[in-house]
């Protein structure tokens, strides 16, 4: 039942899983409210349906105008986000003129998006970006009565069960947890310390940390943004820590005797989630312009395509590159021209891609596929952790089709050169074989899951018959794979199918294929 779960849910695009369990929030909230279980004083639930109106309408309209005004693309699904995530922020109000604030906390949310970026994504979350500049606003105009401020109510014992629950299927969802962990851990730890110093019990304050702050709404909701995340793991890991002791700054400053006032930016959450944007991006590096050298085929439905980087992007064998190709000018869906792909090219030189193109195809893919030399593209990102340990030690490489990309980086890498017993499995219905050439030039021992023989590879290749690459054709294929490290990377079917039966695997963590 948990491999069904996870393979349906890695179908779903990341922003459809975090809106669904948003929603999902809504309406739990919205019955406690018709329950009596939320303070009826506060929330009425008319009052909370015309604020959430309010909120996601300004949200999803002002996303399609500023980007027809400024000639983007507008991402209705991310404004739903936005939106809905305001909503849990600020108290629902039937005020006019509150309404017309939180309607501006929208708008400025959406400009941000636009406006504060680099290389075409924004640098912060637009929800924590709308609330701190309407707070700028309001400062600005003479804090006004009727100007909101945030309350996070979502931060309640009666809706903890309900959060946790809905942040679990988002990072089960997005396979990235550790900074997650960290930042509850360390914000939980920092508040229940303040509060002791001021006479609270532990279990009090720790109590506190999770049913009175929104320490699991911002760790699952907010902080796995994946547009602002941090490009490596150990980059997440020092943002949580730098948001979490942001997050919890006015008790600790309370605990050593100072009040701290925030001025007019806002309350120390949002602040909190800026701090950890702001780490990620100066953990990231700059994006650079890549020229088409050459497109190819090298498989059935499969192309690689050939960049000369105008800077040299620095990036280590396993990583990704997000690829940005609205520079061409080409028309788009609703995913948009902007896409993660592993790099299977070496460090230095030209750097390659390769993707499935079937024939009904995203704009992404038609458009990557129809790109021809001197075409130029912008490279927006490099990142990932699906990279080797400096130790050498026996290897076990599982692919699944095109997921095979990244460790061709890996195999041709001079850094790797020490690795002399390194095993991969690869599953493939494709004749002739992607990329066999490259492999065969490697000292790898590939072992090929196929339903037949693929013709023109390697005699000394070896074939296990199996329609899929499931745990079965594994077991077969290397009886001794419990002794090596393993790496898993393929379409999301097949890492679902075969985690549980490699626990130790790292896997390569997102759906690019």
């Amino acid at each position: 039942m948990i491999s069904r779960f996870d393979q349906a849910l890695g179908r779903l695009p990341m922003y459809r899983v975090a809106s669904g369990a948003l929603g999902a929030l809504v309406v739990v909230a919205l019955l406690l409210a018709l329950t009596g279980r939320l303070d009826q004083g506060v929330f009425d639930p008319g009052a909370m349906l015309l604020t959430l109106a309010v909120l996601v309408g300004a949200s999803v309209i002002s996303s399609q105008v500023v980007a027809r005004l400024l000639g983007g693309r507008a991402h209705p699904e991310s404004a739903l986000i936005t939106g809905l995530l305001l909503w849990f922020l600020y108290w629902p109000t039937t005020v006019a003129a509150e309404l017309g604030w939180l309607a501006l906390a929208a708008v400025l949310a959406s400009l941000s998006k636009y406006l504060l970026v680099r290389h075409g994504r924004h640098l912060f979350n637009p929800a924590a970006a709308g609330v701190v500049l309407l707070a700028l606003v309001g400062w600005a105009v003479g804090t006004p009565e009727d100007l909101p401020f945030t309350t996070w109510w979502v931060g309640s014992e009666v809706l903890l069960g309900w959060v946790a629950l809905a942040g679990l299927v988002v990072l089960w969802r997005l396979r990235r947890s550790t900074h997650v962990v960290v930042f509850v851990v360390a914000a939980t730890v920092l508040t229940a310390l303040s509060l002791h110093d001021q006479g609270l019990g532990w279990s009090d304050g720790i109590r506190f940390a999770l049913e009175s702050a929104p320490v699991l709404f911002f760790a699952t909701m907010m902080l796995t943004e994946p547009l602002t995340l941090a490009p490596r793991r150990i980059h997440q890991v020092l943002a949580a820590l730098v948001a979490a002791a942001v997050f919890t700054l006015p008790l600790t400053m309370l605990a050593a005797g100072y009040l701290l006032g925030l001025g007019p930016v806002g309350g120390s959450y949002e602040i909190a989630l800026l701090a950890a944007n702001v780490v990620a991006l100066l953990c990231g590096q700059r994006g650079t312009q890549l020229e088409v050298s050459a497109v190819r085929p090298i498989g059935e439905a499969t192309i690689e395509v050939s960049f000369s980087p105008r800077r040299q992007l620095r990036f280590a064998p396993g990583q990704y590159v997000e690829l940005d190709l609205g520079a061409t000018g080409a028309g788009s869906d609703r995913r948009g021209l902007r896409r993660i792909l592993s790099i299977s090219s070496p460090p230095g030189g030209d750097l390659t891609v390769a993707v499935r193109v079937p024939e009904e195809s995203s704009a992404f893919k038609t458009v990557l596929q129809g790109l021809a030399p001197g075409d130029r593209v912008r490279a927006t990102l490099v990142g990932g952790d699906f990279v080797w340990a400096r130790r050498p030690a026996p290897l076990l490489l599982v692919a699944g089709g095109i997921g095979v990309t990244p460790y061709l980086s890996q195999l041709r890498a001079e850094r790797h050169a020490s690795y002399d017993d390194v095993v991969l499995v690869y599953g493939t219905n494709a004749d002739p074989v992607p990329y066999a050439a490259e492999l065969a030039a490697t000292s790898a021992r590939v072992v090929l899951v196929a339903p037949r023989r693929p013709a023109g590879v390697p005699a000394h290749w070896e074939h296990v018959v199996g329609e899929v690459l499931d745990p079965a054709a594994l077991v077969e294929a290397v009886p001794d794979r419990h002794g090596r490290r393993v790496y898993l990377s393929g379409p999301p079917a097949m890492v679902s199918a075969l985690r549980f039966a490699l626990p130790r695997a790292r896997v390569d963590q997102f759906s690019g294929y």
